[in-house]
């Protein structure tokens, strides 16, 4: 889509959006429970690999490695606006579709980045509530029958066909969603509302082509949804997930506030090869390193240590400019990259990607 038809879309959202409790309210017929992320929700698959178009803001997210010194990021994001869902127009913007995908590759030294936005009209702009399977033109994002994930991006700069497979055979706990926080009610804030639906899929094999070229590498896979997401007074947030060369998986994040004082909210996690789930309540993020952009002059921790009870683990970019511009579609700039995760020592660990929002300016959910 081009930039002056994303940029006509983001503002029929902006003009749209209000605060959570009024979004909630303009669902006409959804039971009120669709609007709210609620604690007792128990998460049923393939139903929740779909979208729930109920709520205000959903994403499928995945970053992962390909060998040993590339990486990919490829995220698609529904957003439910409030305009009235039973307008007869098929030009009304009630559903908006953004996409954002990226191709880290160290001897360019910088992301090759593309987007997309559109308003649902399908085939061409579409998402499943039965399972995942979005897509606005020719990039999609897919899973199948046999649990296995395919997404497509084809981009001026770059290309990739990917296939994301469960990490073990049938039965391994690996292959199972991980049902983050409280059976997938995932807190954000201080507030009850202030909250998502989460889920991660850790540890998937990837094969398949970037740029022409077979590669194989290991991905972690994200699907949240939500309609409050953050705390008025956040800034935005860093949030890590990595894939441990053990085979277990650690997820962790701060919401930062936006005036100096502690975070608003954190949350870390281990899933361990057997299934087993250990949780850090003392998780704290220490900046190493900071990185100012050529472009925008923002600057990002891009070299943090995160300090568990036990253990420090050190996460290093693949290189430093990693910094996505998605002001023509979603309005946002970020920093999301691949990083190498080390101990205390230097020794690897593993790889995952590092994700570190609201530093250009607040971020607005």
């Amino acid at each position: 889509m081009r930039r002056r038809e994303a940029l006509a879309l983001l503002g029929a959202l902006t003009g749209a959006a209000a605060s959570a409790q009024a979004v909630a309210q303009a669902f006409p017929g959804v039971p009120h429970q669709h609007a709210l992320v609620e604690p007792d929700y128990r998460m049923a698959f393939p139903r929740d690999f779909g979208a729930h178009p109920g709520f205000r803001t959903e994403w499928w997210y995945v970053t992962g490695w390909l060998g040993e010194d590339r990486g990919f990021q490829v995220t698609f994001f529904r957003v439910r606006t409030g305009h009235p869902q039973d307008n007869p127009s098929r030009f009304a913007p009630t559903q908006l579709l953004f996409a954002h995908a990226a191709l880290m590759l160290p001897k360019n030294r910088h992301a090759l980045h593309g987007q997309r936005a559109a308003r649902i009209d399908p085939p061409r702009a579409r998402f499943s509530e039965q399972d995942a399977d979005v897509a606005i033109g020719d990039w999609s994002l897919s899973r199948a029958s046999d649990d296995r994930y395919r997404t497509v991006i084809r981009d001026d700069d770059f290309d990739f066909d990917l296939t994301l497979a469960p990490p073990g055979p049938p039965g391994d706990p690996r292959n199972q969603p991980w049902l983050q926080d409280l059976q997938g009610f995932s807190r954000k804030g201080p507030r009850r509302e202030q909250a998502s639906h989460y889920y991660s899929r850790p540890q998937l094999q990837v094969s398949g082509t970037a740029n022409g070229e077979p590669v194989n590498g290991v991905a972690w896979f994200d699907h949240e949804w939500s309609t409050t997401y953050l705390d008025p007074a956040a800034e935005g947030w860093d949030w890590t997930g990595i894939n441990l060369d053990d085979g277990s998986a650690l997820v962790a994040f701060r919401i930062r506030p936006r005036q100096p004082g502690p975070d608003t909210w954190r949350y870390c996690a281990l899933r361990h090869p057997d299934g087993r789930v250990e949780r850090f309540d003392a998780v704290r993020f220490e900046v190493l390193r900071r990185w100012q952009s050529p472009r925008t002059s923002t600057q990002y921790p891009v070299s943090i240590r995160l300090v568990l009870p036990d253990r420090g683990l050190r996460l290093e970019p693949l290189f430093d400019d990693q910094e996505l511009d998605g002001r023509g579609s979603t309005g946002t700039i970020y920093w999301e990259g691949a990083v190498r995760v080390l101990d205390d020592g230097g020794k690897r660990l593993g790889r995952g990607y590092l994700e570190l929002t609201g530093y250009q300016s607040p971020l607005k959910m």
